[in-house]
């Protein structure tokens, strides 16, 4: 017996979870040492930390639901137009099933055999999804991105804020960049392993940004200094 699974239900929480710890390590971890480089007090800088923990995490999860949303909406519209062509154009819109299936490889005999074998167990299913790309399994779901994306990025930045409070102003830009790194280097590669691609290069891949934020951050503290 060929026992075969994808993990497609994973795409949606996987992207969000991502994009929250990574940002959540990034710009919380580039505001600590840039706030850091400028020579202000540790008080200073553990304040512009947690500041930032609490407003990226409220943007993250106002933003991804609004986006989200947006994308939800249209397919709730496309899905809607589509079933109203299916009820005033049945002909038409079985003869356009029928040649996606002869552009994908299948011979128009057989091609027509599985437009009206579909058509009649799920007519707006075999559109949504062979016409239009829409399947169960990546319909976009507003509260779990937005859920997803919030507490990934209190756990992402998390990480800057706790090594920044454990030490001292003089410490911060080397503890705190070299911990961020190494948490974005760790992201990277998990995130790749649970979605079945390459480690080492979506650890670079995400190091890298990390990398070129930090140092561009520092180089703002430093020449805003006073």
């Amino acid at each position: 017996m060929h026992l075969e699974t994808h993990d497609t239900k994973n795409i949606n929480w996987l992207r969000a979870a991502v994009l929250g710890a990574n940002d959540g390590i990034v710009s919380v971890a580039s505001l600590a040492v840039g706030v850091a480089a400028s020579g202000v007090s540790h008080t200073t800088v553990m304040i512009s930390a947690v500041a930032g923990l609490v407003a990226g995490a409220m943007s993250m999860a106002a933003g991804e639901y609004v986006s989200v949303s947006s994308q939800a909406d249209s397919e709730k519209a496309i899905l809607a137009k589509e079933a109203e062509e299916l009820k005033t154009q049945p002909k038409e819109e079985l003869e356009e099933l029928t040649n996606i299936y002869v552009s994908r490889g299948l011979e128009k005999p057989l091609a027509e055999q599985v437009a009206v074998a579909l058509t009649k167990h799920d007519a707006l299913g075999a559109h949504a999804r062979d016409e239009l790309g829409i399947t169960e399994e990546l319909t976009a779901n507003p509260f779990q991105a937005a859920y997803a994306s919030a507490i990934s990025f209190i756990f992402g930045a998390g990480l800057p804020v706790s090594v920044a409070y454990f030490s001292s102003n003089e410490q911060i830009l080397y503890t705190v960049s070299f911990a961020a790194l190494i948490s974005l280097a760790l992201l990277g590669g998990l995130s790749a392993y649970v979605g079945g691609a390459s480690m080492p290069k979506a650890s670079f891949r995400i190091t890298f940004w990390g990398a070129l934020a930090m140092s561009l951050t520092i180089g703002v503290g430093k020449l805003l200094a006073v």
